[in-house]
């Protein structure tokens, strides 16, 4: 069977857009699993690097900020534990925005090529970092068992946090690749970013050792509703969360949301120009 035909009319392209994401959802499935298959092609031990790199950045951060900082963690739970469930969503994050923002230069070839909805290309970089993502999982399965942390009932959550964590990265996503394509700046800028936003999000230590006063400024910051909402469904009552501060995160991941679906869509038409 043939495929439909696809008419492109003049003014008319805005009022399809949606209408093509849903039309183009098998070119995202194969982009996605594109860079999957690729991502640790020719490596040694392949997708382990998904559950080394954070337990790796896991041990120094014990080392740095539990035993010589000798900062708190969350009630009981054991801070490498600790520490490890913020790093998931961090790395979710850092890794998703780096894959997301150099994802039109990766695929100029076909955007100067083929007409599609741009959008469909930083979102399956992002499954890529989604699925080293889950594949973490299965260390924190396991580092539960060791220290014997059994979750409470607020792990029902997780999904919508999982979500809020991939919203958080494609707002911005999205708004960096579209300037990257007209300002190739960006790719020296981004990984500036990601490094400092390590340190300046609690991820070695708890959102609990800020000051009381300071804490609703420091939930600006996006991903520190995203990890104190991870330490909440995983940790329970060890790791409360701090409802002002969650609300005015998750207000800000909205704003880069519709910030970068904004930028994005503006800058669309001259991507294959450009890039």
């Amino acid at each position: 069977m043939s495929s439909p035909a696809i008419v492109i009319e003049a003014g008319v392209a805005d009022s399809y857009y949606w209408r093509d994401l849903w039309r183009f959802r098998e070119l995202f499935y194969v982009l996605a699993w594109r860079d999957v298959a690729v991502r640790y092609k020719q490596t040694v031990i392949g997708i382990l690097w998904a559950i080394l790199r954070p337990l790796l950045t896991m041990l120094v951060f014990t080392f740095v900020f539990g035993r010589l900082a000798k900062l708190p963690s969350d009630g009981a739970a054991p801070y490498p534990l600790m520490v490890f469930v913020g790093m998931l969503p961090w790395t979710f994050f850092s890794s998703a925005l780096s894959d997301a923002s150099m994802s039109l230069i990766g695929n100029a070839n076909l955007i100067s090529k083929v007409y599609f909805p741009r959008l469909i290309v930083p979102t399956a970089a992002i499954m890529t970092s989604l699925v080293d993502f889950l594949i973490s999982f299965v260390l924190l399965a396991g580092m539960m068992l060791w220290y014997r942390f059994a979750p409470s009932w607020h792990l029902l959550f997780l999904p919508g946090f999982i979500l809020l964590a991939f919203l958080s990265s494609l707002g911005p996503g999205l708004w960096i690749t579209a300037l990257n394509v007209k300002f190739r700046d960006f790719r020296y800028i981004i990984p500036f970013i990601v490094q400092f936003g390590l340190y300046i999000s609690p991820v070695g230590f708890s959102s609990n050792v800020v000051p009381e006063k300071w804490r609703l400024l420091y939930s600006i910051n996006p991903i520190v509703g995203v990890i104190d909402g991870f330490r909440w469904c995983v940790l329970g009552g060890d790791s409360p969360l701090y409802l002002p501060g969650f609300f005015l995160s998750v207000s800000i991941v909205a704003l880069f949301l519709w910030l970068g679906i904004t930028q994005f869509r503006n800058m669309e038409k001259s991507f294959a120009d450009l890039i």
